[in-house]
């Protein structure tokens, strides 16, 4: 038998009770990338996640205000990109805003459907977009997935505690 906890002073909802929750939840780390009007676009998601296996559908969210967006507002596919522990900088790239993220040093070729493809992930996987569901200051993205590569070799990033890092033993 385990004991209730104490409850404590219950803080109202708001996007810093949010994020200092979800601060405590470790997720997997995952490169979108799509392709714009002016070259590729790219961001780091902890959203991703697998809605569905038959047909295989996955969902990932991004803000209206981040600079990949529209892009990902007119895309019909994108890449969803798994990353290994040893991608900490490609996730920070990705992550920064006004970073050169297809710049050296990240490598990538232009994959199906015109989709930017990250080297060196754990996995990857092409989608083709099947709805943009408002979300407040997001959208949620449901795409389907097309064709990918889930053969990479290592061990997942992680993000907790507002830093990416990796699996303990």
């Amino acid at each position: 038998m385990t004991a209730t906890p104490a409850l404590g002073t219950p803080q109202l909802a708001s996007p810093d009770l949010l994020r200092s929750a979800f601060r405590r939840h470790a997720a997997g780390v995952a490169v979108i990338t799509a392709p714009g009007e002016n070259g590729p676009v790219g961001f780091t998601a902890t959203s991703l996640t697998s809605v569905s296996a038959e047909p295989p559908v996955i969902s990932f969210g991004i803000s209206t205000g981040a600079s990949s967006w529209p892009a990902i507002s007119r895309a019909d596919h994108v890449g969803v990109h798994v990353l290994g522990e040893h991608q900490r900088e490609l996730a920070t790239t990705f992550a920064r805003s006004g970073a050169d993220r297809f710049g050296a040093p990240t490598a990538w070729t232009e994959g199906p459907e015109g989709v930017p493809v990250l080297d060196d992930v754990l996995a990857w996987l092409v989608c083709r977009i099947v709805a943009r569901v408002p979300a407040g200051d997001h959208r949620v993205v449901l795409a389907e997935v097309v064709l990918g590569d889930p053969t990479g070799a290592g061990r997942p990033l992680l993000y907790h505690q507002g830093r990416f890092t990796a699996l303990r033993d």
